[in-house]
């Protein structure tokens, strides 16, 4: 089953969704100290709750830029794949492409896409079109 982001009618695939929950839970881990919504609330309490209103929109699109920015920062090694299970590790381990030097690079969605830039893509639709974001499986 994917998972992605819906802004009604457009779904941005993203791919699993213990992919996805790696994604929020190296931002909790490392960007926020282990303390959920203290830095990112719309993205980490909002989003990750299943929705982000169009409304808070451009301010989502400010915490995402930090979020970018910072894990430009980490390394690949700083990845945290579940944040319940520390001692997690992604399905292919340590064998990534050597093109991902930092962890704004790390996470590429089944498409082939940044999950950056896609969750950037959807903020923007949302902004465009007055449409919340939704995560959703299909």
């Amino acid at each position: 089953m994917a998972v992605g982001f819906f802004v009604d009618p457009v779904f941005y695939k993203v791919g699993t969704g213990d992919f996805l929950n790696s994604f929020f839970s190296t931002i909790f881990i490392r960007l926020e100290n282990s303390s959920w919504g203290s830095k990112y609330p719309l993205i980490m309490n909002h989003l990750y709750s299943g929705l982000l209103e169009s409304e808070e929109a451009l301010n989502a699109k400010a915490e995402l830029s930090s979020i970018k920015k910072n894990l430009e920062a980490l390394s690949p090694a700083d990845i945290i794949w579940d944040f319940e299970d520390l001692t997690s590790r992604p399905p292919w381990g340590d064998e990534i492409s050597d093109d991902i030097k930092d962890l704004a690079h790390y996470f590429i969605t089944s498409d082939g896409e940044n999950l950056l830039d896609v969750l950037e893509k959807a903020i923007d639709t949302s902004l465009e079109i007055v449409e919340a974001v939704q995560i959703k499986s299909i």
